[in-house]
């Protein structure tokens, strides 16, 4: 005989069990296979965007050292189009604004600032843009557009370098009282060691130095 009764038995019982409970079984351990070649697949995806990614990141910046402006800015709209969700984006964005400020494309530069701050993933390049781009509306004297910009959430670590800017936003506007405010949290936001801290403290001297001494 095959098997014994014993054996038989327990053939019998797991049959019986099988027939019980094998179809929820059947689509637990279905689940289970797809959930898992689902993550395999999204991993493979993510390295190819990856990949892929960087290779176009690399052809803008040849575009970039050749000034060649034209290819800057079509492979910034294809990263962005293509791999919006890749860090590569946002710093094709930021390279492509630094090309076409350069080159006096401020509509260019504008928008690609505002893609970051938009569609960008990472705190500390939206701020980046939002400092940037806040620079550009200073110059065109877009004043209360500057500062606009410069609100909602940024990354701590740019705190200092975002107060200077709104300092030289509101020095334009002749708000010197706030003005000293911005300058002096710069300073205050500022590490000891970091070389913008004799620039700040320039600007602050330039319109009176901080709240206290213009009081005095």
């Amino acid at each position: 005989m095959a098997y014994d009764h014993e054996e038989q038995e327990q053939l019998a019982t797991l049959q019986e069990w099988w027939k019980k409970n094998g179809n929820v079984m059947t689509w637990v351990l279905i689940a289970a296979l797809a959930a898992y070649a689902g993550w395999t697949g999204w991993k493979y995806y993510q390295n190819n965007q990856a990949v892929q990614a960087s290779q176009l990141y690399d052809e803008l910046g040849k575009a970039v050292t050749a000034k060649d402006n034209v290819r800057v800015l079509r492979a910034a709209t294809d990263m962005e189009q293509k791999f919006g969700g890749t860090t590569y984006a946002q710093m094709a964005a930021l390279a492509a604004a630094k090309a076409t400020f350069d080159a006096n494309d401020l509509t260019n530069t504008k928008a690609q600032l505002q893609w970051v701050i938009d569609h960008g993933r990472d705190l500390e390049y939206k701020t980046l843009a939002k400092i940037r781009l806040a620079g550009v509306l200073l110059d065109e004297k877009a004043y209360d557009k500057g500062l606009e910009v410069l609100g909602g959430d940024v990354a701590p670590e740019f705190d200092s370098a975002l107060a200077d800017r709104k300092g030289d936003i509101l020095v334009a506007q002749n708000k010197i009282d706030e003005a000293r405010a911005a300058y002096q949290l710069a300073l205050d936001k500022a590490d000891p060691g970091n070389p913008s801290r004799q620039l700040i403290q320039i600007k602050l001297d330039a319109i009176g130095g901080s709240a206290t001494k213009a009081a005095a």
